[in-house]
């Protein structure tokens, strides 16, 4: 299933429209991170369309850490100047992109988006699995949170309105809590080892996004998490 995270709204009307726009491509389920007030009278229902029946009644507040801990999670965002330096924000997939890489994911997933002038911080990005953002002008590449939305759900679109479910795979991704196991056993091993405290926070950020691009399914998951387990034992003993 995929799910939309909205972070911080500032202005109902945004998440109004964004509700609508799932409605229009086949996504029922939205999540909230402090919200603002969603008055029924209000202008978040009468952006909404159709969608002030079920979506945006059904809507449930919850915190980003319920984000990263339940759901595979693809934050949605401009990237200006990306490069290969800039482990937080690189390399992000465009939405088409994004609808290709989750065909085959079989866990949760939440398209997290983030507030109308500042986005996600680079904290909350490195918190996430994935990056996408949409390719536009650079004389002027940001986009209303609305049409950004409206724009990446609609390249989804093949996955929630013209499917009705997942096809057989041979490739099933590990569950979030096998995926987060591995990175705290990954963040013991950059200490063992002995990595510079000041560089193990990159160190992390650059295991998620190589996680998030790679897709391990949950055998590759433990076998991994048990050799950085041995690795880790070993190099202590050794001290």
């Amino acid at each position: 299933m995929i799910s939309v995270a909205v972070v911080d709204a500032e202005t109902p009307g945004n998440v109004g429209t964004i509700a609508r726009s799932m409605k229009n491509f086949g996504l029922a389920d939205l999540l909230l991170v402090d919200p603002p007030a969603l008055d029924p009278d209000g202008e978040a229902y009468g952006f909404a369309g159709q969608a002030r029946e079920d979506i945006l009644p059904g809507a449930q507040t919850v915190t980003f850490d319920h984000l990263v801990e339940n759901y595979h999670t693809v934050a949605c965002t401009a990237v200006p100047n990306e490069d290969d330096a800039n482990h937080v924000r690189y390399p992000a997939k465009t939405p088409a992109e994004l609808a290709d890489s989750l065909r085959d994911v079989e866990s949760d997933t939440c398209v997290v988006f983030g507030r109308e002038r500042v986005g996600l911080t680079n904290d909350e990005l490195a918190r996430l699995d994935e990056i996408c953002s949409i390719p536009a002008s650079s004389d002027y590449p940001v986009l209303n949170l609305g049409q950004a939305a409206t724009i990446v759900l609609y390249e989804l679109r093949e996955l929630t309105v013209e499917r009705d479910q997942h096809p057989d795979t041979l490739h099933t991704r590990a569950d979030e809590q096998a995926i987060e196991g591995l990175h705290e056993e990954f963040a013991g091993f950059v200490e063992a080892v002995g990595h510079p405290a000041e560089k193990r926070p990159k160190a992390r950020r650059m295991f998620r996004r190589l996680l998030g691009r790679a897709q391990p399914t949950g055998r590759e998951a433990t076998t991994l998490r048990g050799l950085l387990r041995k690795a880790r034992h070993r190099l202590n003993h050794e001290e």
